[in-house]
């Protein structure tokens, strides 16, 4: 393997071990929630809002560190950004009630969506062109990898050893993501040094926006679901205490899955790879709401579930595609945009069963968000052919 080859391939490595990090803390997180919520003494709904507290950590983080950082290399700004996620973990694992437990956890979602977008912008300049998806799809690896083997590992050592385990580990995978990133990946800053200036053109581009709101609704279609699925499993269902780890593999391995088939998908049509993501998650979900009281059956669902759940793949070639010189914020602003579904999605699904509707009502409020992630995606679309129609008389030639 050529020098060059393989530096890409370690720093791909390198980016995605950070990804996986990130990974394990947000989903472990919902998967661990009826354990710190009876470790502090609160109701499992009440516990949720240290769920939305990371995905508000990370709509707030991701525009302002994203345009901020656009000063700093890029090198440099993705071991700031990985560490101080690391610090943010450990905070939450000393949390001894809810408020600082909602305050770690905002304050590790903060660099989130900075870390990831740049993560991925540096994996498709490493990528040949028509393969640039894939190249995304494998830092995104990371994050599918992590619900494979971190979240059912974090899950059973939750049940053993307490909750907070989880948060020191995930620390300690920060810090070896920085420092490999430290070791391998390039110097060099492809292309023009980002700008603040030019960074936020992308709040004015309708183009940019119309793809984050297909994200931020649509995507709240899985976070409705898994978030509660755990405790699910625990008071509706007489799985054994190996069920509900070897489920929430399930829907890594199921992501995994889903992240090899986006990024084809997403190389074949970025609208269209997405809308068959999101219908995916509509029936999905509705399947969820009639198997509540199975786990076999649950299981199965939340596997299908994880193979929509790399809707972030083709929305972010989609991203790259139209948001011009604004790369950075546009690709940071994907993450926020997913992580306003991570607040979104537990938060009504958190109402309709305090309002007592039971838990399948939860599958019910993630078919809803997926169906109108795929209203947003329609705009989406006519936005695009309306754009098209207005820029070809400028380049027909005069008859």
């Amino acid at each position: 393997m050529a020098t060059q080859d393989r530096q890409a391939v370690l720093t791909i490595l390198s980016l995605a071990l950070g990804a996986f990090a990130i990974g394990v803390s947000e989903f472990a997180a919902m998967g661990l929630l009826p354990y710190y919520a009876a470790d502090l003494s609160v109701t499992e709904p009440e516990a949720g809002h240290a769920v939305s507290a990371y995905a508000l950590g990370v709509v707030v983080g991701a525009p302002v560190l994203a345009v901020l950082g656009s000063m700093i290399p890029r090198k440099l700004l993705l071991i700031l950004l990985i560490s101080f996620f690391g610090l943010g973990n450990l905070l939450s694992s000393m949390s001894t009630d809810l408020t600082t437990l909602i305050i770690g956890r905002f304050a590790s979602g903060l660099p989130h969506g900075a870390f990831l977008g740049i993560s991925m912008l540096f994996a498709a300049e490493f990528s040949p062109e028509g393969r640039k998806a894939r190249g995304v799809a494998q830092v995104l690896m990371g994050l599918t990898i992590a619900n494979v083997i971190g979240v059912p590992l974090a899950g059973a050592a939750g049940q053993v050893f307490g909750w907070r385990l989880c948060f020191v580990v995930t620390a300690a995978i920060a810090a070896a993501s920085a420092l490999m990133i430290t070791r391998v990946a390039p110097n060099v800053q492809t292309g023009p040094m980002p700008s603040p200036l030019r960074e936020l053109g992308a709040l004015a581009n309708r183009a940019v926006w119309s793809t984050l709101m297909i994200g931020a609704i649509g995507f709240g279609g899985v976070f409705a679901v898994y978030s509660y699925f755990s405790a699910a499993m625990l008071d509706a269902t007489t799985a054994p205490a190996w069920a509900i780890p070897a489920a929430l593999s399930g829907f890594g391995l199921g992501g995994v899955l889903g992240n090899l088939i986006a990024g084809r998908l997403a190389d074949w049509s970025r609208l269209g790879g997405a809308l068959l993501l999101l219908v995916g998650m509509v029936l999905m979900s509705l399947l969820y709401t009639v198997v509540i009281g199975d786990w076999m059956m649950m299981s199965l669902s939340i596997f299908l579930l994880g193979t929509t759940a790399s809707l972030a793949i083709p929305l972010q070639m989609r991203l790259m595609d139209v948001a011009g010189e604004a790369q950075t914020l546009a690709a940071a602003l994907n993450h926020a945009a997913f992580n306003a579904a991570n607040a979104l999605g537990p938060f009504l699904a958190g109402r309709a069963l305090a309002a007592g509707h039971g838990w399948g009502a939860t599958g019910q409020v993630g078919a809803a968000l997926a169906a109108g992630g795929i209203l947003m995606l329609a705009l989406a679309w006519f936005e695009s052919r309306s754009r098209a129609r207005r820029v070809m008389p400028a380049v027909m030639p005069a008859e």
